[in-house]
């Protein structure tokens, strides 16, 4: 008689599954995982697919109900953005762990790894993970519309400058440059004598005012339009309009001041020089090297104008010059130049050279005048002075000629200039020949003056090479030391084809 073996018994510890009979370590619920699985699904009710709104233009997400934000791919943020879309369902569960599982840039699909617990019969835990897939789908979000429709805007900052010349301008857009104050707008428009920014909320533009009133000389006021109105809710929509003024003088220019004002200045000379204009209009007497600092505030209460056009600057020879190194300071005099050299000079005009008519005149340029040397200045003798108070003034005070600036080959110091400036991108009027002449002054004067470049961003050229200084003819010039690196961000440099992700 042959004897089977008995069945084997569990192992100590261990019991038999009700559903089929493995031996498994006791639970609450009899059953082994497969069994308990096969029974019960604790992410039932959890969604599988879901979907993202993403912006192509600015590259945010929409975080409901109507926030747009900024995540990096695989970002906690992102993440969080996606669980909150399950997070009603998510709470009958209790969230253990997620994360992102790698996808192809370009599939516009976001899958997330969540591992999940839940107790189920007799107070048994079950531990499950499963995988949720989002589709990213396109949507243009408000600002972008506003930005597209390019006239859709809640308020404008009018920025204008009565007068003929906009070296102002070009030092404006320089520092609105390099503060980055450009960014929030949807659009520059340029106009005849001024700049027009676009706004999409009353708080930006207000930001541009403020910066605005701290930079340059100017008053500004405003105004607003009631657009609509909910009589139900009470809310008002306005579009808001501010006018920025900046005062009419710029740099080379020749102003008469008012006797008060000459007077408060320190007994300065009405006849004056503006050798910058910044957050004040900076003055200079050529007849006695007394500075004066003119703000805002104190111009418009006492208004001077200048006596004449950028076109009639006049190119003058120096025929003798003699610098004067002390001069009697008068009663009551202000402080005095130190960056400037008095001088006498008699000048002849270059196209009067088969004459022998020749001026004389006090300058501030001594320091770089020489005999020979050609500059460029305004002639008072021979010209019709419309101005209330310089038709007051005691002929005898009224100087023959005021000097400028000294002359140099603008062709050679443009092939020479190895350096650039950025520009602001807006919608420009038709240009003329004018405009690039007023632009190559103010490159100029920034060559020539330390104090507006210690404001500007002046990045290298490197499209033009570093000259030797064999053939320097005397030129101020920009050294390297100044000069900033023109940044290319490459494609390689953010990745290749991640950098076009999610942007199809």
């Amino acid at each position: 008689m042959e004897y089977l073996p008995a069945p084997a018994a569990p192992a100590q510890g261990h019991i038999l599954c009700c559903q089929c009979g493995v031996p498994i370590p006791p639970n609450p619920a009899n059953m082994c995982v497969g069994c308990l699985r096969a029974q019960v699904d604790i992410t039932e009710g959890i969604p599988k697919q879901g979907t993202v709104h993403f912006c192509k233009q600015c590259e945010r997400y929409l975080q409901p109900p109507g926030t747009w934000i900024h995540c990096a791919l695989e970002s906690r943020e992102l993440l969080a953005l996606c669980l909150k879309k399950i997070k009603a369902s998510l709470s009958k569960v209790r969230l253990i762990d997620a994360g992102f599982i790698w996808t192809e840039p370009h599939s516009k699909r976001l899958k997330l790894k969540l591992t999940v617990q839940k107790e189920v019969i007799n107070g048994a835990v079950l531990q499950q993970v499963f995988v949720v897939e989002y589709v990213v789908q396109s949507q243009m979000c408000e600002d972008c519309h506003r930005i597209e429709a390019k006239d859709f805007w809640k308020a404008v900052v009018q920025v204008r400058q009565k007068t003929l010349h906009k070296k102002t301008f070009y030092y404006l857009e320089q520092l609105i440059l390099k503060h980055r104050l450009h960014q929030n707008t949807l659009r520059i428009k340029e106009i005849h004598d001024g700049l027009d920014f676009y706004y999409s909320s009353k708080q930006h533009a207000q930001k541009m005012v403020d910066f605005l009133q701290s930079t340059v000389p100017s008053r500004s006021k405003s105004s607003q339009r009631l657009i609509s109105h909910d009589i139900h809710s009470n809310v008002y929509n306005y579009k808001s309009t501010f006018s920025v003024e900046i005062v009419p003088i710029c740099k080379d220019n020749v102003v008469c001041l008012s006797p008060k004002l000459a007077q408060s200045l320190g007994n300065m000379s009405q006849i004056c020089v503006c050798i910058r204009v910044t957050s004040t209009i900076h003055l200079i007497d050529p007849r006695t090297l007394q500075i004066a600092e003119i703000d805002g505030n104190t111009y418009w209460r006492h208004p001077f104008h200048s006596l004449f056009h950028p076109k009639q600057l006049e190119e003058f020879i120096i025929m003798d010059i003699n610098r004067v190194h002390e001069k009697k300071k008068g009663a009551g005099a202000g402080a005095r130049s130190n960056k400037h050299t008095l001088a006498e000079a008699w000048v002849r005009k270059t196209s009067e050279l088969d004459t022998d008519h020749q001026y004389f005149c006090c300058t501030h340029l001594g320091h770089i005048l020489n005999p020979g040397d050609l500059v460029l200045g305004f002639d008072l003798a021979n010209c019709n002075l419309n101005d209330e108070f310089a038709n007051k003034m005691n002929p005898q005070h009224i100087p023959d000629v005021v000097l400028i600036k000294k002359s140099y080959d603008r062709s050679k110091r443009q092939r020479r200039r190895n350096w650039k400036l950025k520009e602001l991108e807006r919608d420009r009027e038709a240009t003329d020949t004018d405009d690039e002449r007023q632009y190559q002054d103010f490159l100029e004067d920034l060559e020539e003056d330390e104090t507006i470049r210690k404001n500007v961003n002046i990045y290298r050229n490197a499209d033009i090479p570093v000259e030797s200084d064999t053939d320097d003819d005397g030129a101020p010039r920009i050294s390297l030391a100044e000069m900033l690196e023109d940044l290319h961000i490459s494609e390689d440099a953010t990745g290749g084809e991640g950098a076009e992700m999610l942007t199809e």
